[in-house]
């Protein structure tokens, strides 16, 4: 029997090619970032920021969508991370703190919209920024560069803006859900119509079965939700009732499933993957009942 031919190494170009760039370019040159006047709300954003002492630094045009943006320094303590976003991480805080302090500078400016409270004042609202803000915040400072970002709803972008920190899913499904609470409140939107703010629908469902039980393992029944499930074209408010149902079937079926991990565990076999195995047993029944034309529980959705 002829041996195996030993394999030849890939050169590093073939195992991971780069995208190429685009052959037709687009956007802004350099000379014109500020070759225009402001439109009026621009301007009236930046007499805002300065009444609310903070100091505007630079007016110009992004140079990909040409979108007006203002460069400024704030009044850190009217600064606040979107009240929708994932929680802290502690030891990313206590990392920027420790590099910031030692550097001695603070040089990438977070992003911020200005969010108007009626009577009350102003607070700047950061999509992507807040460890950063909360490190700023510990280590004393009293202002903190930001990009303004005239248009309010880029707040709702936070999942698809926030490179700050790797989200996993349960801060995913957590930022999501709490976004969708928020938004459900402001009109008759439909799911569909913030597609690109909540990413996928798995994560609205998700976020729901976190929110009730914060070590739930929602990695196992991502994959499965994420191929069924789908926006629901009904306006928010209502469709939020809908999503609490799936939610608990399937944390009812999350307690079916621990019930026979713990007893194949009593029978001494233990593995990592039993949940994902057991899991993945039930949607496969699931699917015979269904394709079979008999009643069968519905499966996860």
């Amino acid at each position: 029997m002829p041996g195996k031919q030993p394999k030849v190494p890939r050169a590093a170009d073939v195992l991971r090619r780069r995208r190429q760039p685009a052959h037709a370019s687009t956007g802004l040159t350099a000379i014109e970032l500020q070759a225009a006047a402001p439109p009026a709300e621009v301007a009236e954003l930046h007499r805002a920021i300065e009444g609310d002492a903070g100091k505007v630094l630079a007016i110009y045009r992004e140079p990909y969508g040409g979108r007006w943006v203002l460069l400024a320094a704030l009044p850190i303590e009217l600064v606040e991370p979107t009240p929708f976003q994932r929680n802290l991480s502690d030891t990313h805080v206590r990392k920027l703190e420790l590099v910031i302090g030692k550097i001695g500078r603070f040089l990438d400016p977070i992003i911020a919209v200005r969010a108007a409270k009626g009577d009350q004042a102003a607070k700047y609202w950061t999509p992507n920024g807040n460890h950063r803000l909360s490190a700023m915040k510990t280590l004393g400072a009293k202002s903190i560069v930001a990009i303004v970002v005239p248009e309010v709803a880029t707040a709702y972008q936070i999942l698809a803006m926030n490179t700050e920190k790797a989200h996993n899913l349960r801060e995913k499904s957590l930022e999501v859900i709490r976004m969708y609470k928020e938004l459900a409140r402001l009109d008759d939107a439909t799911e569909e119509t913030y597609a690109l703010e909540f990413e996928e629908p798995a994560f609205i469902t998700l976020g729901l079965c976190y929110e009730e039980r914060p070590r739930f393992s929602g990695g196992a029944y991502h994959p499965v939700l994420k191929r069924v499930d789908e926006f629901l074209k009904k306006p928010m408010r209502a469709a939020i009732e809908l999503r609490r149902e799936r939610a608990q079937t399937i944390l009812s079926l999350d307690d079916e499933i621990m019930k026979q991990v713990e007893a194949l565990k009593a029978k001494g076999l233990i593995s990592p993957y039993l949940k994902a195995l057991l899991l993945g047993e039930w949607v496969n029944k699931a699917r015979e009942t269904a394709s079979s034309g008999g009643e069968g529980r519905e499966c996860c959705v």
